[in-house]
């Protein structure tokens, strides 16, 4: 028995299918259906019933893998530990972070923290905030970017307020204003990303709950991708709303999108550092927080008059 066997079929009950799991932990399946046969083998049981789809865990299964996670927790206290001695940073450092963030933050500090601190391995994986917070408790992510406080015992660290964009078609009303305010969003007339994402909820918070149906097309579509979102704006389809980075250098003069900004205050959504231990990796936390705060615009330093969507 191993601890990348116990990894293995962690893996296999988080996702419920071995093709998943090979590809998220970057294995060939047969290596891993290998290994998994290898162990339950060794155990003299089966651990998972590959009769149903999508696969379960046998009785006898699941109690194994919550001792193997236990085990992988333990052996992970044990790494980290060592990787915080000394001066030098070193060690893995893996980061969940919501999609709204992701692609947009991610380019401007990666390649500093990179020359900074060459011995750390940065791990991504994009999810939706409660992925975040559930990997956080789990012990699988060592931090979380998100854009909502949360209710569990996590510790915060404020990085920036980010304010919201208007996205509008040429040929839209809101194209013809300086900037736009509250009162002129209405949520029939806006493009959304699917439920789950709290980028979506915080755009239904800024709407009006009750307002007159406006002339549109009569197209529903929502998306888990913003950069989708743009693209209908730009087949001159209605508007969305959009996070400063998303926009940030974006050029109006190759699209049929406009870029419109809010009147004060401004709606802003709060970005931040979540951890739910605040011994282990401690320096490494500040580390990536630091970088990221030095790599983010100047103009997301400030914003005293900014309203912020929680």
């Amino acid at each position: 028995m191993t601890l990348t066997q116990l990894s293995y079929i962690v893996a296999v009950d988080k996702h419920r299918h071995f093709a998943t799991a090979a590809q998220k932990i970057y294995i060939t399946q047969p290596t891993l259906s290998m290994q998994i046969q290898k162990l339950e083998d060794e155990l003299g049981v089966l651990i998972f019933d590959r009769s149903k789809s999508p696969v379960v865990p046998t009785a006898m299964g699941e109690e194994i893998i919550e001792q193997a996670k236990l085990i992988l927790s333990g052996a992970k206290h044990i790494e980290d530990m060592v990787a915080v001695q000394g001066e030098t940073l070193r060690g893995t450092f893996r980061v969940g972070i919501i999609p709204t963030i992701a692609p947009y933050l991610v380019p401007l500090f990666l390649k500093p923290f990179i020359e900074k601190y060459p011995e750390v391995e940065l791990i991504f994986e994009e999810a939706l905030t409660a992925e975040v917070l559930k990997g956080l408790n789990e012990d699988y992510f060592d931090v979380g970017i998100i854009a909502t406080p949360t209710e569990q015992h996590m510790y915060e660290r404020d990085l920036y307020l980010e304010p919201f964009l208007a996205y509008v078609s040429s040929n839209h009303e809101l194209a013809k204003k300086d900037k736009i305010c509250i009162d002129d969003l209405y949520k029939e007339d806006l493009w959304l990303l699917n439920e789950g994402h709290c980028f979506r909820d915080q755009t239904m918070k800024l709407c009006k709950k009750n307002n007159e149906k406006r002339n549109k097309a009569p197209i529903i579509f929502e998306s888990g991708n913003l950069e989708t979102l743009k693209r209908l704006v730009e087949q001159d389809f209605g508007v969305t709303l959009m996070p400063y980075l998303a926009m940030n250098e974006q050029d109006n003069s190759c699209t049929n999108g406009i870029v419109k900004e809010f009147e004060d205050p401004i709606p802003s959504r709060k970005i931040r550092l979540v951890y739910s231990r605040e011994f282990l990796k401690q320096n490494l936390i500040d580390a990536f927080a630091t970088v990221i705060t030095d790599s983010i615009p100047k103009e997301l330093e400030s914003q005293e008059e900014a309203m912020v969507i929680e």
